[in-house]
């Protein structure tokens, strides 16, 4: 019996959090394109379909990853130089996030504003990401910065433990 397909129900990997990301991610795509449109950067195929590989999923992925799920859709196998430069650019216009832990990346389908400061929530269990921000967080920790006479280059909080849906106790242990 797999547990992990039985704690988050069907989906890419047997997770419900991938199932949402996936199907989030054609409406994602075309707000990072319209984004990108209004702010006069070019969403390019190759920059695209990294994107969409990173909606594709809620695990963070490195880029040779990347590289091999474009690989997997048929496409020729990029360098791993184009998939950063790729993520350079996304990371530059808000569409994604690397977390420094994971030497990874992820998508964010949401602009933030400068002063909110992001959160991860990165389960140890499934390996998904899920991605908050938060004003009032934000400004605190400014306050304790300011306070050290400290200036951040980034804001970016990781959090890791179990998510919801692995905390759960499997359906034949939730009987015992």
């Amino acid at each position: 019996m797999n547990l992990l397909k039985d704690r988050h129900g069907e989906g890419d990997d047997g997770c419900a959090h991938a199932a949402h990301r996936s199907a989030g991610a054609p409406d994602a795509l075309a707000a990072a394109e319209a984004a990108c449109l209004s702010r006069g950067a070019r969403l390019t195929p190759i920059r695209r379909d990294v994107l969409g590989v990173l909606y594709s999923t809620h695990r963070p992925l490195g880029a040779y990853d990347i590289a091999d799920a474009l690989a997997g859709q048929g496409r020729r196998r990029l360098a791993p130089i184009t998939i950063y430069r790729a993520l350079e650019f996304l990371m530059a216009e808000g569409l994604v996030h690397r977390l420094a832990s994971r030497n990874a990346f992820v998508a964010c389908p949401h602009q933030h504003a400068p002063q909110d400061l992001v959160a991860f929530l990165i389960c140890e269990g499934c390996g998904g990401v899920d991605e908050m921000s938060s004003a009032p967080l934000g400004r605190a920790l400014s306050g304790l910065l300011e306070a050290e006479r400290f200036e951040p280059h980034l804001q970016v909080l990781e959090i890791s433990g179990r998510c919801a849906h692995c905390r759960a106790p499997a359906p034949a242990e939730a009987g015992a």
